[in-house]
């Protein structure tokens, strides 16, 4: 078994509220593992705490409570990301990568800084982004260009680039394709699981995109408004999820493929409620068709249902008796790997979800499997 390069324990960070006593309340408890070589995906909706918790563990926000280990080091003021032993270990790709590069400086620059405080010499800087930029698949000759340039595919892999150059143990995604016409999201896939195969980088992706998320992760984590609902193997997940938030989430998926979508038996309804006011059991109390009186005065306890496979909710048998697996996700790649033997750049943007499969029935408007607008 690999070993485990970062553990969250009980992580809880509160944001207060300017001009008031109260709090939002960002994340509630929140405790995982992940191991080297891995991907550990946490989804959820906005506002879910999902960005909040990749901040704390970089040390961008101190939590409220709770601890965060790297290495076995308790990342506490004293040993940091900004410590010598961790500079370069932990490394963020932002979700829009236009945002997150300086425009002012050429695209070499840009890279070879996470360097500056390595101790490595001029030539070796030189050299490293050389192979980084390589390796993400640019053209050198882009070194020396300015990222307004660059399509936001190419400046996605240049945040790439700089974040990998530094050789991170460890690497936060926060939405890195989420900004990304489908072909490039479907490249930067790739381009990651790849990375991650010759590199051995832990990832943790932070995402709603779960056909991304089904593509590259290992494990999954449900997130609701600060609290960890599920946890579990990627394709347990995905195939029987045991959460009735979990299962909506999954349900409320469209795939561009009329004949596949996961059915459900129930829906959720009602209003979210305000993370300054939460409720003091399931946060999806109000909007569970499940609930029992239990659910609004006592947050589920941790319970076993599969091998690593997780979730708090005291009714969780019976939505296993309601809901039945399936095999969706799974079924849609299938499909779009067929087509990456006939058209490569056509699967890679069926992959990213906004394309059609030819071998479902077509609505009016589709033609040759790509869906047009129609009058």
């Amino acid at each position: 078994m690999a070993k485990v390069i970062l553990e969250v324990r009980d992580l809880v960070k509160h944001f207060p509220v300017e001009g008031s006593r109260v709090v939002v309340q960002a994340v509630n408890g929140v405790s995982f593992t992940l191991a080297a070589g891995e991907t550990l995906a946490i989804v959820g909706e906005s506002g879910s705490g999902k960005t909040t918790i990749g901040r704390c563990v970089l040390g961008l926000v101190p939590p409220t409570s709770g601890s965060i280990w790297f290495r076995g080091h308790d990342m506490g003021p004293r040993w940091n990301v900004r410590s010598r032993a961790l500079r370069g270990k932990m490394q963020l790709v932002f979700q829009e990568p236009g945002e997150s590069l300086d425009p002012r400086m050429p695209i070499g620059r840009s890279i070879a800084e996470p360097l500056g405080l390595t101790g490595l010499s001029r030539t070796a800087r030189d050299q490293r982004v050389l192979q980084v930029i390589q390796r993400v698949n640019l053209p050198v000759d882009i070194l020396d260009h300015y990222p307004t340039e660059l399509s936001a595919g190419q400046q996605q892999r240049v945040a790439i680039a700089r974040a990998i150059v530094t050789e991170p143990e460890l690497l936060i995604l926060d939405e890195p394709t989420s900004a990304l016409d489908p072909t490039a999201r479907a490249e930067i896939i790739d381009l990651l699981m790849g990375i991650q195969r010759d590199l051995g980088t832990a990832y943790l992706f932070i995402s709603h995109d779960l056909s991304a998320v089904h593509q590259v992760s290992h494990r999954i984590i449900v997130m609701y408004l600060g609290r960890i609902l599920e946890q579990g193997p990627a394709r347990a997940v995905f195939r029987t999820p045991r959460h009735p938030y979990s299962v909506g989430l999954l349900s409320s998926v469209l795939l561009p493929s009329p004949g596949l979508r996961r059915e459900t038996s129930f829906v959720l309804e009602g209003e979210i409620p305000s993370p300054i006011n939460l409720p003091p059991g399931c946060p999806l109390v109000s909007r569970c068709p499940f609930r029992i009186d239990r659910c609004a005065k006592e947050f589920p306890p941790e319970a076993d249902v599969a091998a690593q496979h997780v979730v708090h909710c005291f009714r969780h048998e019976d939505v296993a008796a309601r809901e039945h697996a399936t095999d969706t996700f799974e079924e849609f790649q299938r499909r779009a790997e067929q087509i990456l033997s006939v058209n490569p750049g056509v699967a890679r943007a069926v992959l990213a979800g906004n394309v059609m499969t030819p071998h479902s029935p077509k609505p009016e408007g589709v033609q040759n499997g790509i869906q047009h607008q129609t009058e």
